[in-house]
């Protein structure tokens, strides 16, 4: 016959090992799905947690939701293959990047009313502020260089030429910015000051990085390789790649500073979650489900909610020119979807 201290001993283990494992996942989960019904392609959001709006980039225009409610409280038209949204709240004004039509619109935050229209560089992609030096900042796919625009005059002040195809922008708030190169594997670091490329920093372990997250505090960079499926983590000051986990294809990286959590979003049906336990160890939380094609993602750093851009996807008939087409959105199914806990 089994002794008590033997019954309870492994039961307690097991109780406490359950219940480590239960603290560790993240506990975020679906909330809620918000249908956008018009037609086109799309890539980035951005979040104003600030005024509870979300940025939905939507083929030829930007569909503004509220946050609160899921709504439709805007749109913003005529922004011909619109990438991203950057906003410049001290100005109050906001600029897409344009893919087919190679410029900015600049855009009134309070009314969404068109203010004009800035030539870049060819097939602008990401787009970001920097509050350091006042400055966006406009990443073209094609001319594979950066163009940067001073939000005062709406003038282009530099373009950089960066050596690859870059991707997700991020800055560190203290004069460097960091941009994705996909087509070299590298980190191309720029000094906001001069707007020269200073540093060029080896992926090592990363295939086609694309998402793009900073943490200002340990300055530590999070970078999403979709052609490997792979997250590495890399110092910011020296290029040092600190870290790497399996992910999926990915197209977008995130990072609440609070949680001190990295999400990736993968268009291959899931979003990765690493916790930063400190500057130099990370570890992987989990696979959370979300949706195939949902592949970017926008923080809402107060709720702490996601935001990742989705649709009903079917293939596409093979032709001449093209043997393997890319899968097409089936018309009135994109939508957004909200994670939280």
């Amino acid at each position: 016959m089994l002794s008590l201290k033997k019954i309870i001993i492994p039961l307690f283990i097991a109780f406490v090992s359950l219940n480590a494992s239960a603290q560790s996942k993240s506990g975020l989960r679906i909330l809620k799905k918000h249908a956008i019904k018009s037609s086109g392609g799309w890539d980035y959001v951005t979040v104003d947690a600030a005024e509870k709006k979300l940025y939905v980039s939507h083929g030829t225009q930007v569909n503004i939701l509220s946050t609160a409610t899921g709504d439709s409280i805007g749109v913003i038209p005529n922004t011909n293959g619109v990438h991203g949204i950057a906003l410049v709240k001290p100005l109050g004004k906001g600029y897409t990047s344009n893919g087919r039509d190679n410029s900015c619109t600049v855009f009134n935050l309070k009314t969404n009313a068109g203010i004009g229209k800035i030539a870049v560089g060819t097939n602008p992609d990401a787009i970001f502020y920097d509050e350091f030096s006042k400055k966006v900042y406009v990443f073209n796919g094609r001319s594979n260089d950066a163009t940067v625009i001073d939000p005062a005059t709406d003038k282009v002040v530099a373009t950089i030429p960066l050596g690859g195809k870059p991707e997700t922008g991020v800055s560190d708030g203290k004069g460097k910015i960091f941009v994705n190169s996909e087509t070299t594997n590298e980190v191309v670091v720029i000094d906001a000051n001069t707007y020269k490329v200073i540093k060029r920093y080896k992926i090592n372990e990363g295939d086609e990085p694309s998402g793009l997250a900073i943490d200002r505090v340990t300055n530590r960079l999070f970078i999403g390789c979709g052609g490997n499926a792979t997250m590495v983590i890399m110092d910011a000051a020296n290029g040092k790649n600190l870290a790497k986990f399996k992910i999926g294809d990915c197209d977008g990286v995130a990072f609440d500073p609070a949680l001190k959590m990295a999400y990736s979003s993968n268009g291959d049906g899931n979003m990765s979650v690493i916790r930063e336990v400190n500057a130099n160890k990370f570890e992987f939380v989990e696979n959370i489900v979300t949706e195939k094609s949902a592949r970017t993602i926008g923080i809402d750093l107060n709720t702490h909610h996601l935001f990742l851009p989705a649709a009903q996807m079917e293939a596409t008939a093979p032709t001449a020119e093209n043997a393997h087409p890319r899968p097409h959105m089936i018309a009135g199914t994109f939508h957004v979807i909200e994670i939280g806990k």
